[in-house]
């Protein structure tokens, strides 16, 4: 299985300390966020797809070609479109089911969960989420339910109809890459994951959830950093 790590953004919150590198190599607790992002998924994956975009040779030439003796492929992503675009780019290169990570994650949890999920259901997409307060929910990615299954999953919505939220980890099989070519731009003109997966319900296509347990900590401000290291 690989391990796909969307780290091509620019950290804009995360200045200056972006200035002048990319924000996976951003430490935490003295180690960068892709260490973080890469110690979580080694178990369950065979190699990692990173997409890089700005200062993306500074993450090359950092990790080199492997990570904890499991290969690196790089993949470019020049325009930042959003997330959904993001993972189109590595559709080249990723064959198979693949389990991704977002760059800007330190979560420690039951991501095998997740990958042993999503092998024995045979799903499209398996979401590990999490329940949050109303607040959080409208700032990220939550999911719409009917008696238990995934019918919806809207980007952050101005009335959450639920308070369960995707954490930034997920499985996916190849007809992600599908959606992510047939989705139209969000209003904030970028191709949204939740879009994707919205795609894949509209189109028949099976979604599971697990339950996260663990903690985690989205790494954007400085704030966010503190937290991490607290937690670590």
């Amino acid at each position: 299985m690989h391990g796909v790590v969307p780290a091509a953004g620019r950290g804009s919150r995360l200045r200056p300390r972006t200035d002048d590198k990319p924000k996976g190599l951003v430490e935490v607790g003295g180690t960068p966020l892709l260490t973080h992002v890469f110690k979580t998924l080694s178990p369950y994956v065979e190699e990692y797809v990173v997409i890089i975009g700005y200062l993306g040779d500074q993450i090359r030439a950092h990790y080199g070609h492997s990570f904890d003796g499991k290969p690196i492929t790089y993949v470019e992503q020049p325009d930042r479109r959003g997330l959904a675009h993001a993972v189109s780019m590595a559709e080249p290169v990723v064959s198979g089911l693949f389990l991704q990570l977002n760059g800007d994650n330190v979560l420690r949890g039951n991501v095998g969960d997740v990958a042993d999920t999503h092998r024995r259901t045979g799903a499209d997409a398996t979401l590990l989420v999490e329940c949050v307060d109303r607040e959080r929910a409208k700032r990220g990615g939550v999911l719409e339910l009917d008696d238990g299954d995934v019918t919806g999953l809207v980007e952050k919505p101005d009335d959450p109809l639920s308070r369960l939220a995707t954490t930034g980890c997920f499985a996916f099989s190849q007809r992600l890459f599908e959606a992510c070519r047939a989705i139209e731009p969000s209003e904030r003109g970028e191709y949204e994951l939740p879009a994707a997966i919205e795609w894949v319900l509209d189109d028949r296509g099976r979604v599971e959830t697990v339950r996260f347990d663990g903690w985690r900590v989205n790494v954007n401000t400085e704030s966010d950093i503190e937290r991490a290291e607290a937690r670590l």
